[in-house]
């Protein structure tokens, strides 16, 4: 049974296109998953490149997954890795934290193409301002469940007996599902809150055809089954309900306004700490930005 369907907001730069299902108004989180961005698939012109500058962020971890591609992630508290397909780049702000996300320099010159998600998680009630952090999951350590037609990586948490190694810091599920034509996987209903989102071919849940890039969002309690019609990917999301509202401005998350509020006026006075490697430049505070609350 299908409670909610989410059509993205569609952000087109030009050379690719962000399609951003959370948060909506009709939906601001499902389990953790406070922010899901969908993004490309795209490719840039010889010699350009993706030039995310560094930007903070509090009171959340990012997740940043590659179906095609590579990123080069830095960080405030002295972390650099290139992230590429099948791994997770998982960098948890708490009381904050500051990174960059460009295109590595070997390849710019033949024009880098990318392919992926990026997610937000709020953290839960008493781990807000914990110590930032940041963790490469390689996918050798990430769960590949192989049956009829079916391909399933095990992002985060647990899911068709098998665990995934990298942190939680609130129950969470988060899985990447390739599916033959004919081929289905079971949805099952143990985590509070539970989204589907397609992003490449035809596929049904309990037989209700679902739209590319909509973010499907089940009914509690309901065990389904995602069927494809056509070679298909789908990610799956979710994980404990939040009994506390979180409140987004630009990158920041809290539980609290005031905290918002502190953590625009610190950007703004220079009071976070530079990205080594990446000192030159900032994203600026926007007075009007693309993410915020829904009342």
């Amino acid at each position: 049974m299908i409670e909610t369907i989410i059509t993205p907001v569609t952000h087109d730069l030009g050379a690719f296109k962000v399609r951003r299902s959370l948060p909506a108004r009709s939906r601001t989180m499902v389990g953790p998953f406070i922010f899901v961005d969908q993004f490309g698939p795209a490719r840039l012109a010889p010699g350009e490149g993706m030039d995310v500058r560094p930007h903070p962020h509090i009171n959340l971890s990012t997740v940043t997954y590659l179906f095609e591609g590579a990123i080069d992630h830095r960080d405030s508290i002295g972390s650099f890795q290139t992230i590429e397909p099948g791994a997770i780049n998982l960098m948890t702000a708490g009381k904050g934290i500051v990174h960059s996300e460009r295109s590595p320099a070997a390849t710019r010159a033949q024009g880098p193409g990318f392919y992926g998600m990026q997610t937000w998680l709020a953290l839960p009630d008493g781990r807000e301002e914990i110590d930032p952090a940041f963790e490469h999951v390689r996918p050798g350590d990430l769960p590949l469940i192989e049956g009829a037609g079916v391909s399933a990586r095990v992002l985060m948490g647990s899911l068709w007996g098998k665990t995934a190694a990298t942190t939680c810091q609130a129950p969470t599920i988060y899985a990447d599902v390739m599916l033959d034509a004919g081929a289905s996987v079971p949805i099952d209903a143990e985590a509070d809150e539970r989204a589907v989102l397609v992003t490449e071919g035809e596929a049904t849940l309990d037989g209700e055809p679902l739209a590319l890039f909509d973010l499907v969002i089940l009914a509690p309690g309901h065990a389904a089954t995602l069927r494809a019609s056509a070679p298909t990917r789908a990610m799956l999301m979710g994980g404990g309900a939040f009994a506390t509202p979180r409140h987004v401005f630009w990158n920041f998350v809290s539980s609290s306004r005031e905290r918002l509020q502190e953590a625009k006026e610190h950007w703004r006075a220079g009071n976070f700490p530079l990205v080594p490697g990446d000192e030159a430049e900032k994203i600026p505070l926007p007075e009007v930005p693309l993410t915020v609350s829904y009342p």
